[in-house]
């Protein structure tokens, strides 16, 4: 699910006042360019989690045996699936 335009600026004035407050970061140039940055890079890692959704659902649909959405089998399938996905794209942690 994407998030709004709105809830995108909020968390990272959010994000970007917790890394301050705890002496994470130092911010050196205008705030308003890092949490550009921080909202684009966010917007970009929703837009891969929607990619890799999408080809974990196809993949899902296309088995001879349908497995219904919702169920533990699909939640189960669908967790392989998607991690699968995230190793192809270099996306998954630890």
């Amino acid at each position: 699910m994407m998030l709004s335009d709105d809830k995108i600026s909020h968390l990272t004035h959010v994000l970007l006042k917790g890394l301050i407050k705890r002496n994470l970061i130092t911010v050196t140039g205008e705030e308003s360019k890092i949490r550009t940055e921080m909202k684009r890079t966010i917007v970009a890692e929703l837009k891969i989690g929607e990619e890799i959704d999408t080809v974990v659902r196809k993949k899902l649909q296309s088995f001879s045996r349908k497995i219904v959405e919702g169920s533990p089998e699909w939640e189960i399938m669908y967790k392989k699936l998607y991690r699968e996905e995230e190793i192809k794209k270099d996306r998954a942690s630890g």
